[in-house]
């Protein structure tokens, strides 16, 4: 297994979310076991100190024929303290009967990474930081323009600090779960495409 529950390297010191996506292939016939596994592993993390979420993506049967699940916590602290921990130890020992250990393959996003992150992409793919930046700046633009349009009569009938608050608090939202998603699935060519 590709020492998933180590992937952690950077200073405990370092600050910002920090998101592991981890593929397997599992054996089969052990489709029930290992998803019941899933669920098991992601109420345990569930208590552990900064975890903001946990997602799993199920074999579609064509293209994509691994499980993939998606953990997401607030530092490298907090997701090392997860990693190290006896139960995240116990788990990876109960799920070695179920997958193909040589077909696991993990990968770790911090900073403007998190947010262009698809388990569809190979590990080694990383978008430069300045396509990154770029399409971050439209995407922004783009969603606080069409907020304020729409909402801008009633934000303005809060205080300043509230109204800013109500449309970043809005903003992230969206742009986690719903758009940068699909903007990153649209534009992927372009994103992973090095310069010649």
């Amino acid at each position: 297994m590709a020492n998933d529950h180590k992937a952690c390297r950077e200073s405990d010191d370092q600050e910002g979310p920090v998101t592991v996506t981890v593929r397997r292939r599992v054996l089969p016939g052990k489709e029930t076991e290992y998803e019941a596994w899933l669920h098991e592993t992601a109420e345990g993390a569930s208590f552990f100190p900064g975890m903001m979420g946990v997602n799993f993506i199920r074999p579609d049967g064509a293209q994509q024929k691994d499980y993939v699940s998606i953990y997401r916590f607030d530092t490298y602290r907090n997701l090392r303290n997860w990693e190290e921990s006896e139960q995240r130890s116990e788990g990876l020992e109960r799920v070695k009967g179920l997958v193909i250990e040589d077909e696991t393959d993990m990968r770790q996003v911090t900073g403007l990474e998190f947010w262009f992150s698809l388990p569809e992409v190979p590990v080694n793919l990383v978008p430069s930081q300045h396509k990154m930046a770029l399409v971050l700046i439209v995407v922004v633009f783009l969603l606080v323009f069409t907020i304020n349009t729409i909402f801008g009569s009633v934000l303005a009938e809060f205080p300043t600090i509230v109204s800013i608050a109500l449309v970043v608090i809005v903003q992230v939202i969206l742009m986690t779960y719903l758009i940068m998603p699909q903007v990153t699935r649209l534009i992927r060519s372009w994103l992973y495409t090095k310069p010649k």
